[in-house]
């Protein structure tokens, strides 16, 4: 995991409303703009020889006491086994995407600052800012690096079918197709969607402005961490004259009324 990481932010009532609050959103993956983040169709992994048994035995102890299931599982030959394995993994990947779709919230962040697609995207096309946090704080210390990828996801049937875990069904939200691999993902996966997650004021540690930004956006911006976070630093973008980049340059705010007590303006 990287020592920071970047969320992109339009300026708009409710990313200021955030940023006063010191929170971050967890939306419903159904609000994703990339259609395959709901709609993903993994591959089942052959079940091999060695798998088959391992799932004859696992059913075999799980309808003890159920003769009729017993018996039924018995007459089965290997392939009408192997099929009958294949429905189970398929139906069983529906419930759980169903249930994740349902419930879950998820917040997207990004490994760089600088990426001139992101902030046309997300960062309110250049207009927006772009907030650094602190990896060593909750939550962000417990991210899930996104995978990049041109073909589906494989689910093993052995480990769904066998294990109560969820860690396969979150592997398929955290696989993205390889036209974005751009983003340089990461993701963060709350039990409830529709949450605003309050995090500690240090994890903040900087804000970077979209080059197209104005005086008075940023003026707002750094008002509400005035109050709020003392050690957080800015940084202003500005687009570079011989490189398709961005470009950002630290700088000291200090509020109007302070800047007329300082007698550095009348």
């Amino acid at each position: 995991m990287p020592d920071y990481i970047y969320k992109y932010e339009p300026f708009s009532p409710q990313s200021l409303k955030n940023l006063k609050a010191q929170s971050i959103y967890y939306g419903s993956p159904l609000e994703f703009n990339d259609p395959y983040d709901c709609a993903i169709t993994p591959k089942i992994k052959d079940p091999s020889p060695d798998d088959i048994i391992k799932l004859r035995n696992y059913y075999h102890k799980r309808f003890h006491g159920n003769d009729v299931a017993a018996s039924e599982l018995s007459s089965l030959n290997d392939s009408q086994f192997k099929e009958m394995v294949v429905r189970s993994t398929r139906a069983a990947i529906q419930k759980r995407l169903g249930e994740f779709l349902a419930t879950k919230g998820v917040t997207c962040f990004s490994e760089k600052n600088d990426n001139l697609l992101m902030w046309s995207h997300y960062g309110g096309r250049y207009k927006g800012f772009c907030l650094e946090f602190d990896t060593s704080y909750h939550p962000f210390d417990k991210l899930r690096k996104v995978t990049y990828s041109k073909e589906m996801p494989i689910i093993d049937a052995v480990t769904l079918l066998m294990h109560d875990t969820t860690d396969q069904v979150i592997d398929m939200y955290t696989t993205k197709s390889d036209a974005w691999r751009y983003e340089k993902e990461w993701r963060s996966i709350h039990s409830t969607k529709g949450t605003l997650y309050t995090y500690e004021a240090s994890a903040l540690t900087a804000v970077y402005f979209g080059p197209d930004i104005d005086e008075q956006s940023m003026e707002i911006i750094c008002l509400i961490l005035s109050g709020q976070n003392e050690t957080v630093k800015y940084f202003r973008g500005k687009r570079s004259e011989d490189k398709f980049e961005v470009n950002f340059e630290g700088f000291d705010y200090v509020s109007h009324l302070e800047a007329k007590r300082l007698g550095l303006i009348t």
